[in-house]
């Protein structure tokens, strides 16, 4: 595959805290306006991934590319979704979808598109003019994944973004980021414990070790969507990736 059509590449990347080896030796590419996900067992270093890809962390040894050049979140057009909601309380659901969009100067008209874009996708229209306290936990997780599309990044970071739901939620908030993924074009990194989520959601599974993490297996998941999680083809890649992160 030629050089452009890599989003992010990934060589080498090793990290160490002090003494605790965190990343060991990872290396692998994402495509553009892939639906990657990455999975492995709790504290093995899914996060510290996403913060090397900010720039919240710098790497020990090796590099994060993204289309081509060294990771720069000042260059680059990255968003994060992180666990916890994270509206601004004083704005309204409207105020917030706006407010990236405000601080990057586009034209009023533009972000007036994209909201409203935005609210009419993630079906909105009712919250508008609440505020963040009005709202249910996945309406208010609604805005904060809105809010990220909206900013139409080219890498869109989800950092365990439904960990706090329950099983209906997630599923309902999982198809609304698809809807969003195929309607925008965004290339996604969504990390996860979920298992039945990741196949769920990815185009692709990366399935790390426990640290220091290295990548164990890469699991394609070419299923049609939307998908069933009752289908044997499902069940079978979700088994697999299950006893892959059992057995070390």
């Amino acid at each position: 595959m030629s050089e452009q059509e890599y989003k992010v590449r990934v060589e080498h990347l090793t990290k160490y805290f002090g003494d605790l080896h965190v990343l060991d030796d990872v290396s692998f590419n994402i495509k553009k306006g892939e639906f990657l996900c990455v999975v492995g067992p709790t504290g093995c270093g899914k996060t510290t991934f996403l913060n090397l890809l900010t720039r919240i962390y710098m790497p020990t040894k090796g590099e994060l590319y993204i289309d081509g050049e060294p990771a720069d979140p000042k260059k680059h057009s990255l968003a994060v979704v992180f666990q916890e909601p994270s509206s601004m309380p004083w704005l309204t659901v409207e105020q917030n979808l706006r407010f990236g969009l405000e601080i990057k100067k586009l034209p009023k008209n533009e972000i007036d598109r994209r909201v409203e874009n935005i609210i009419k996708l993630l079906g909105l229209e009712e919250f508008r003019n609440r505020y963040p306290h009005q709202l249910s936990v996945s309406t208010a997780q609604r805005i904060i994944i809105g809010r990220a599309f909206a900013l139409q990044p080219d890498l869109l970071l989800m950092d365990e973004p439904y960990g706090q739901m329950d099983i209906k939620l997630r599923f309902y908030l999982e198809d609304e980021v698809i809807r969003l993924w195929k309607e925008i074009g965004t290339t996604v990194v969504f990390i996860t414990h979920n298992i039945e989520e990741a196949v769920y959601l990815a185009e692709r599974i990366l399935i790390l070790t426990n640290k220091p993490a290295h990548i164990k297996e890469e699991v394609q998941v070419d299923l049609p969507r939307p998908r069933d999680v009752t289908a044997p083809d499902f069940i079978a890649i979700r088994n697999h990736v299950t006893e892959q992160i059992k057995w070390w």
